[in-house]
């Protein structure tokens, strides 16, 4: 943060704590209410203006699970993949959706990434569910 010219405020480093505590991508309200009393709580728009901050420095990221709020999570080379019906959000390391990407490649030439937009389908336990 310093070599790019920016403190480390006291509030800034608050949304840090907080999305190091969190144990799963966290709203933006979660963070301001202090994740479940992790951390203290905070001022909803610093966080949001911290949140942007972090994001432009590649430190953070968000995602877009549903129809919900955005979620944050530190960035550290994770994809997403969404059920479709319970909701339940996994991060997991980007190789695991080559596969995917290399298919959607190859039939319409598109580069897929599931940072912001999660792979949406059904988990195993909906899916037999649903059979």
């Amino acid at each position: 943060m310093r070599r790019r010219g920016l403190r480390l405020s006291s509030a800034r480093r608050l949304v840090l704590e907080a999305l190091f505590a969190a144990e799963h991508p966290v709203t933006a309200d979660e963070i301001a209410g202090g994740v479940g009393g992790r951390v203290p709580c905070s001022d909803l728009a610093s966080v949001y203006r911290n949140l942007e901050t972090l994001e432009r420095l590649g430190v953070v990221h968000h995602v877009h699970a549903g129809h919900g709020p955005g979620l944050y999570a530190l960035a550290r080379g994770r994809e997403y993949v969404l059920c479709e019906r319970c909701g339940e959000l996994h991060a997991v390391p980007p190789h695991a959706l080559d596969p995917v990407r290399e298919a959607l490649r190859a039939a319409l030439g598109y580069e897929a990434r599931f940072t912001h937009f999660p792979l949406v389908a059904r988990c195993g336990d909906c899916a037999a569910s649903a059979d």
